[in-house]
């Protein structure tokens, strides 16, 4: 009898975890309002040095972290790309997080894909981890425009 209520509680701790992660997935929430925190505690803003030579966008820039086997990155890479295309003065940069885990590690990124949205001037407005709806991402680039 033991047993099977320890099934059952497994089952349902693992439902719960994934409906919650289901819903939390590819969100793209809102940073602080004084845009990121990195680990020092520090407002974070990004260079184009720190995202390897990728040019930040006049305007916007998104920004993903991928990483070799990842099947969602290959989607948001392609959503990504699209939302750039469409709005003027925004860059899509996409960074390997395995060859740049000291930038993961700053930004704290946990899993991949994990998306930035940064303003013009370089700061973290809008976070997401897992692939984003393309609609959530033109919503967010309106919000970093309009700043």
């Amino acid at each position: 009898m033991e047993g099977a209520l320890v099934a059952i509680a497994v089952l349902a701790a693992a439902t719960v975890f994934g409906v919650v992660r289901r819903r939390r997935d590819g969100v793209l929430r809102r940073e602080r309002a004084a845009g990121a925190r990195g680990v020092n505690g520090a407002d974070e803003r990004l260079s184009a040095a720190d995202l390897g030579g990728g040019e930040l966008g006049e305007r916007a820039t998104l920004v993903q972290f991928s990483s070799a086997f990842c099947a969602p990155c290959r989607a948001t890479r392609r959503v990504l790309g699209e939302v750039a295309e469409l709005v003027d003065g925004v860059s899509h940069v996409e960074i390997d997080a395995e060859r740049h885990l000291d930038l993961v590690r700053r930004l704290n990124v946990i899993r991949t894909p994990t998306v930035l949205v940064l303003d013009g001037a370089g700061r973290v407005v809008r976070r997401a981890a897992g692939q984003p709806r393309k609609a959530d991402v033109i919503a967010a680039l309106g919000e970093a425009i309009g700043q």
